[in-house]
């Protein structure tokens, strides 16, 4: 996981919304949201950028940072 900078809302449910993030030196614009969950680890959300590129954001409220989250390091994706 790399720690990010993530500029973001709350809707009016309460669920964040992430406008974009900052990841190395480019920032992403985020074009869609999909799906968000919690878990032990923290608040996941799986968001769209342009040219259809699928990133999955982590935030951890016990320590106020923003993750990428990427491939091996994907943590617990709840059963539906």
């Amino acid at each position: 996981m790399e720690p990010i900078e993530v500029t973001a809302r709350f809707d009016l449910r309460g669920r964040i919304i992430p406008i974009n993030f900052t990841w190395g030196k480019r920032t992403y614009r985020v074009d869609s949201i999909g799906r968000q969950w919690s878990g032990k680890d923290g608040h996941h959300v799986l968001v769209m950028t342009p040219g259809n590129r699928a990133h999955h954001l982590l935030f951890k409220l016990d320590e106020g940072q923003w993750y990428r989250v990427q491939g091996s390091d994907v943590p617990t994706v709840p059963i539906i």
